[in-house]
């Protein structure tokens, strides 16, 4: 099958996440580059990513880059930790070449694998993330190339996200889980002094990890680390920043009910939002692989 030509014409940077995650990603871009227009997809009906194989998630994720590429998106932000460290280098190396080589598609391990060198005191290091994640290495590979004294120890959640995705945020059982995995991942390394919430859902549970996590750690959230780093990229890029349109407006998109998102998205958001139903098949690939 011939490859579909993509829109030459400059569009709003694309945000993708296999839920609702992202969204608080996206609230620290708009915070920091409120001038860009942005494009937010949201896989709901398949999510959550982290328990899936590496062939799904690289999948579902391909799907979705290259839908909001056909939808006039250059740049694409993987507001999502499972698909950053499952799907991004094969989307990469292996789509990219295939699909445009000008368009770009970044993750968010890197940029938050960047700002924990000058964070660490102790230089040990610990994640909170979802399985998927976790069990990737990425933070790890990512953040042991930066620094190569630095100590990572990781530790699967794998009940935070769907109690955010279900807004269970300050109940007896969410502050159960959450105090034990602290502690579990504590018990691994008593020298951490860092914890990158590495998926986006998790800084919705702030309040209850600063609660129980030890007075001389500090954690990290990952949105406003990404947002300067893309607000870097396009300034070392003009190139790029060009093919980004800028009224300020920000659109929507989910795979799952639309009333049923725009319900929860605004909790994320802090504002109303009105979003629309979209399918992500394979039939919305341009080309065969």
């Amino acid at each position: 099958m011939a490859v579909v030509k993509l829109p030459n014409t400059p569009g709003p940077i694309g945000v993708f996440d296999s839920g609702y995650g992202g969204l608080t990603v996206l609230r620290e871009l708009r915070r920091l580059l409120p001038q860009y227009d942005y494009l937010y997809l949201g896989d709901n009906a398949r999510a959550p990513y982290g328990s899936r194989s590496f062939e799904l998630i690289y999948q579902y994720t391909r799907e979705a880059v290259t839908y909001l590429f056909q939808h006039g998106c250059h740049l694409v932000i993987l507001a999502c930790n499972t698909a950053s460290a499952k799907a991004l280098r094969n989307i990469q190396q292996k789509d990219l070449p295939v699909l445009d080589t000008s368009r770009r598609v970044l993750g968010v391990i890197r940029p938050t694998a960047e700002c924990v060198g000058n964070i660490s005191r102790t230089r040990h290091i610990g994640i909170l993330a979802t399985a998927g994640t976790i069990n990737s290495n990425s933070y790890n590979l990512e953040i042991n190339k930066l620094y190569p004294d630095i100590h990572v120890e990781g530790h699967a959640c794998p009940m935070w996200a769907p109690l955010v995705e279900n807004f269970e945020l300050d109940n007896e059982g969410t502050e159960y889980f959450v105090q034990k995995d602290i502690q579990l991942l504590m018990d691994k390394d008593k020298d951490i002094d860092t914890i990158i919430l590495g998926c986006t859902h998790y800084p919705l549970l702030l309040p209850l990890i600063q609660k129980h996590i030890p007075k001389n750690v500090t954690v990290i959230p990952q949105g406003r680390y990404i947002a300067s780093s893309l607000k870097d990229y396009l300034f070392r890029h003009p190139d790029m920043a060009k093919k980004c349109t800028s009224t300020g407006t920000c659109r929507y998109l989910t795979t799952e009910n639309n009333i049923i998102f725009d319900r929860s998205a605004c909790r994320f958001m802090q504002h109303d939002v009105q979003s629309q139903h979209i399918e992500l098949t394979e039939y919305n690939m341009p080309c065969e692989y």
